[in-house]
């Protein structure tokens, strides 16, 4: 009934309405939504934790009150006093839906958990890293000389190393004088050498000679997920990698539904900093015990992230992010101490974060700029950092420009009928036979395709649960090649592709990828609404690299990179057949991988890479899209498969788009009359 609550899930955005006094965990079931529980409801196993979030959300339209969920009950506080319960959690079983809410599934309770696949890409890297070790050799007290034991190990560092003017926090001084005599005045000190505007800091002292490991952390603060690099600062050697998802989702899944919520709640942007800090020493814990290492041996980090998370990471209102002309608190980089940033390494470990370019273009746009070096290429190359927000540069050693463009979460699988992140389970290729219209697909945790085989055994236990970013990027454009979708974006009726798999969908049609409901599975399809949620966020992205062509005066690019972890598992051809990005020779397009998060281990690693940087950033030009007059023609051109008013010459050359329109039911069916089509269209 329209008047029941509406119950709105996060990270999925799956919703809808329920009876007051539905248990959260049915809704849940009811919707696909993938919450775990082992118990049956009862109460026990607790895997159906969830949050609840308050407040007003714009994004989904809905207030939610302090009594949307049903008061906490005997069972989860049992629960809590025995286990031990994170607050603001509620088990899923228990509480029952009284009002309007928005509930957060947090990963762990998730079945099909999220891979973050942003992993550390191979990368040569001068090494000269901010902290380092020296062995030293203390005078030792003489009272015909009066002097304390700091000064002394202060002096022998500026005697042996040339350091000048050393400092140390409290705690170095509380645990200085028994390591000194322990080590009989010869110890092992751990320095942050400084820079201009900092002194060098001791940071560690052992007794004796120590030869083991200092650790840095390069993270990528993303909207979506948070990625760390652990590595050795001595070999540069990557460690330990791991990531989880932002906890901030639940607050809005793309930027500006974040910016709106702390501009509606008071107090809302904490709430969100506190989210992001908590998720980042959960994250900090966890890869740390992956790789074994002592959390107060990480001495070093280096954040990249947009202007969002940076100011609500640093607990910067983001408001004025929200608004022209989008000012940032600051854009330069900046140098903090761990313990000012609520983080679970070394006390006094110094945290980096690279400058940010404009009020949407962030530290992350310049760690990409750091990774893939526009600024130094002898052909003009366009680099697209492929995320909830794409960031786009382009340029080469004539000058490099910059934008941001607001994909929105489409292409991480969110709005999406059938979506999900990417986990084991959902299907990332797709492959559809353009006679008989038949697919077959491969999913996370499998290397077979879905008509291999031995792919039902090798699938049996995670199952075939949903579509991922690059799946539903790749089922769209075998569609489209398949002659199943028109350039509009229209998917055909059965009669008019003549396959059995486009099905009545409400008023349009939809096209079924995979029916598990003879097995109680899920039916996976395609819908036009997911079509056009594809279609907006393709758009957004291309008319940003327009944008930029315009701003160059080129017509074309030497070459593009697709960077990101989403931007690393898509193909160039599906890429292009999309309008993704604008037409360039299928080889030149390549793929940078995660190149945030490698320009953040460049930066870690090579001190010298930070000027670098920050001399970089005050040479790109930025180009801020939200005022442009051509963004919104570009927009509207880019709006159809690939688009309606540019030729893609190299793309045809490669692959026949079929010259099908289900609005008039058809068209000649060559490539020919496909570009004669486009041509009239634009």
């Amino acid at each position: 009934m329209a008047d029941d609550p509406l119950v709105v899930f996060t990270p999925s955005g799956k919703r809808g309405r329920f009876p007051v006094g539905t248990p959260v965990l049915t809704a849940a079931r009811q919707l696909g939504v993938d919450l775990d529980s082992v118990c049956g409801g009862r109460g026990i196993c607790s895997k159906c934790q969830i949050t609840p979030s308050y407040g007003e959300f714009s994004k989904f339209g809905v207030t939610v009150e302090e009594d949307a969920l049903s008061p906490w009950n005997k069972v989860e506080q049992r629960y809590k006093d025995k286990r031990g319960l994170i607050d603001g959690r509620r088990l899923g079983c228990q509480a029952q839906i009284e009002g309007d809410v928005v509930i957060d599934v947090p990963p762990e309770s998730q079945v099909h958990r999220q891979v973050v696949r942003k992993r550390a890409e191979a990368r040569d890297i001068v090494m000269n890293p901010s902290t380092r070790l020296f062995y030293v050799e203390v005078e030792e007290p003489d009272m015909h000389k009066p002097s304390g034991d700091l000064e002394r190990l202060v002096e022998a560092l500026r005697v042996q190393w040339e350091i000048e003017n050393a400092q140390c926090d409290l705690h170095i001084l509380q645990a200085m004088q028994p390591i000194l005599r322990k080590g009989n005045w010869k110890v092992t000190v751990a320095v942050h050498l400084g820079d201009e505007t900092t002194p060098p800091r001791i940071m560690h002292i052992w007794p004796g000679l120590y030869e083991g490991s200092l650790y840095g952390l390069a993270v990528d603060l993303g909207s979506t997920t948070i990625a760390a690099h652990l590595c050795e600062l001595k070999t540069g050697e990557v460690v330990a990698s791991s990531g989880i998802m932002n906890p901030q989702i639940r607050f809005g899944e793309d930027l500006m539904s974040r910016v709106s919520y702390a501009m509606m709640n008071k107090g809302g942007d904490q709430e969100m900093t506190r989210a992001v800090r908590e998720g980042m020493r959960q994250l900090f814990t966890q890869i740390a015990e992956e790789a074994q290492v002592d959390r107060e041996l990480i001495v070093d980090a280096v954040f990249v992230c947009n202007p969002v998370m940076h100011h609500l990471f640093l607990g910067v209102d983001p408001f004025e992010l929200g608004q022209a002309p989008f000012a940032l608190a600051t854009s330069n980089a900046l140098s903090l101490k761990a313990s000012e940033l609520d983080l679970n390494i070394h006390p006094a470990a110094r945290v980096y974060l690279l400058p940010c370019i404009a009020g949407h273009v962030g530290a992350d746009a310049a760690a990409v700029a750091l990774s893939e070096a526009p600024d130094k290429s002898e052909d003009l190359v366009l680099v697209v950092d492929v995320g909830t927000n794409a960031e786009i540069l382009l340029g080469n050693k004539e000058k490099v420009l910059a934008c941001s463009s607001p994909t929105g979460p489409a292409f991480e699988g969110a709005q999406i009928s059938s979506g999900q992140r990417a986990a084991p389970g959902a299907i990332e290729r797709v492959e559809i036979n353009p006679v008989t219209k038949e697919p077959r697909f491969r999913v996370i945790g499998s290397d077979l395709w879905s008509d291999d085989p031995g792919f039902e055994a090798e699938v049996a236990t995670t199952g075939i649960t949903g579509i991922c970013g690059s799946g539903i990027i790749e089922a769209i454009a075998e569609m489209r090649l398949a002659g199943v979708l028109d350039a509009s974006g229209l998917i055909g009726s059965a009669e008019q592709t003549g396959s059995s798999r486009c099905i009545q969908d409400g008023r349009t049609n939809a096209y079924v990828l995979w029916d598990g409901s003879a097995d109680g599975g899920p039916t996976i399809t395609v819908t036009n609404p997911d079509i056009r949620a594809i279609q907006m966020a393709k758009a957004a992205l291309y008319s940003g690299a327009r944008l930029l062509m315009d701003k160059f005066g080129a017509d074309t690019v030497d070459r593009v990179v697709l960077a990101g972890a989403f931007g690393a598992h898509i193909s160039a051809k599906h890429a292009m057949v999309l309008g993704m990005i604008p037409d360039c020779p299928l080889e030149k397009v390549t793929s940078a991988g995660n190149a945030a998060g490698t320009g953040a281990r460049i930066a870690l690693l090579n001190t010298e890479a930070r000027r670098e940087i920050e001399e970089t950033v005050r040479a790109i030009e930025k180009v801020e899209t939200a005022v442009e007059p051509r963004f919104q023609e570009h927009f509207v051109n880019a709006s159809a498969i690939p688009n309606s008013a540019e030729p893609f010459p190299i793309l045809e050359s490669v692959v026949a788009l079929p010259d099908v329109d289900f609005n008039t039911g058809g068209g000649d069916g060559t490539a020919e009359g496909g570009r004669r089509r486009r041509r009239r269209r634009g």
